[in-house]
C-alpha cells in the first residue's frame, strides 16, 4: 500500500482500537490534543455521555492529533476537537458542533435509532421512543384518533415491549371505533410477558371497555332524553353512551347526580362506573383531578 513501516502501525492501532470496536457499536470518536483548552473543556461532555449511553452500545475513543498526525490527515482534521460518530468503520456523523450534554444525546438518540447497534450479549438497545408517544398522546388528545393509531402502530414496531406505546394503540383503536382491532392489540400486549402488569396496559383496558358503549348519534339524543327523569337504568346506560362518544363532562355530571340521589344504587354502580372512567382517562389528568374533588365533596361533605 505504500505505507511505511510507522504508518502501518498507525493503520493497525486505530483497527484495532476504534475500527472494531465500531463493527457492533457506535464510537465517539474524538480528536485532542494536550495542549488544546477547547478538547480539555468538552471531554468531560464526552466521558459522561459515552458512560450514560454505554447500555446503548456506545463508546468513547480519542486520538491524540500530535501521536497519530497520519490518523488525523486521513481524517482531514483541520482543527480540533474534531468528534465524528463512527460505526461499523465509517464516520456516520459529524459530532463536532454538538458541544452540549443537550446536544450530543440528540444526534446520538438519532443514530441509535437508525443503526443495528448491538449490545454485549448480541440484543439491540431499546429505542428511546418517549418523544413519539408524546406525539401520538397529543394527536389523540386533540381528537384525531385514526392519525393517533398510525403513530403508536409504527412506535410498537420499534419498540415491541414498550407498555405506553401499546397502550396508546390500544386507546387511540377504541376511540377510533376499531373495538375488534383493539381487543386484537390488547390480547397481544398482556400475552407480552415485559409488560405483564403494567398499569398503562389497565388504564387501555378501561378505556376499550368503556368504549364499547358506542352509539351513534341519534341514539345517544334517545338516550339522553330517556335519562330525563328517567330510571336510575336509563341514566347509568346515558352516561355509559355520553362518555364513549367523547362527552365525558356529561357522563360525569350524570354519574354524580346518581351518586347524590342513591349512591348505594346497584351496589354503588354509579361510583365504580365513575372511577373506571378515572382510571381510563388517567389519574394525573387536569380533569380527573377536578372530577375527583367534586366526588370526595359529595361523598364526604
Amino acid at each position: 500500500m505504500g505505507l511505511s513501516i510507522d504508518e502501518q502501525k498507525a493503520v493497525d492501532r486505530f483497527r484495532k482500537e476504534i475500527v472494531e470496536p465500531s463493527m457492533t457499536k457506535l464510537v465517539i470518536l474524538d480528536f485532542f490534543a494536550e495542549w488544546c483548552g477547547p478538547c480539555k473543556a468538552l471531554a468531560p461532555v464526552l466521558e459522561k455521555v459515552a458512560a450514560d449511553y454505554a447500555d446503548k452500545g456506545v463508546e468513547l475513543r480519542k486520538v491524540d492529533v500530535d501521536k497519530e498526525q497520519f490518523i488525523a490527515a486521513q481524517f482531514q482534521v483541520q482543527s480540533i476537537p474534531t468528534v465524528y460518530a463512527m460505526f461499523q468503520g465509517q464516520p456516520v456523523a459529524n459530532l463536532t458542533n454538538a458541544r452540549s450534554e443537550t446536544q450530543l444525546k440528540q444526534v446520538l438518540d438519532q443514530l441509535i435509532s437508525q443503526l443495528p447497534i448491538q449490545l454485549e450479549d448480541g440484543a439491540t438497545p431499546e429505542q428511546d421512543v418517549s418523544q413519539f408517544v408524546a406525539m401520538g398522546e397529543q394527536v389523540l388528545s386533540e381528537g384525531d384518533a385514526e392519525r393517533a393509531a398510525g403513530i403508536f402502530a409504527q412506535v410498537v414496531e420499534m419498540a415491541p415491549d414498550h407498555a405506553a406505546a401499546h397502550a396508546g394503540l390500544i386507546r387511540a383503536l377504541a376511540q377510533a371505533g376499531h373495538a375488534d382491532q383493539a381487543q386484537a392489540a390488547l390480547a397481544a400486549a398482556e400475552a407480552n410477558p415485559a409488560m405483564s402488569g403494567d398499569p398503562a396496559l389497565a388504564q387501555a383496558k378501561s378505556t376499550l371497555e368503556l368504549a364499547a358503549n358506542k352509539v351513534d348519534d341519534s341514539e345517544l339524543t334517545a338516550l339522553r332524553e330517556k335519562a330525563a327523569g328517567g330510571t336510575m337504568d336509563a341514566r347509568f346506560g346515558y352516561a355509559e353512551a355520553a362518555f364513549a362518544a367523547g362527552q365525558r363532562d356529561a357522563a360525569a355530571d350524570e354519574l354524580l347526580a346518581m351518586i347524590e340521589a342513591d349512591r348505594e344504587w346497584n351496589d354503588g354502580a354509579a361510583k365504580a362506573k365513575l372511577l373506571q372512567i378515572f382510571e381510563a382517562v388517567g389519574l394525573e389528568d387536569p380533569w380527573v383531578v377536578a372530577t375527583r374533588r367534586r366526588l370526595s365533596k359529595l361523598l364526604f361533605g
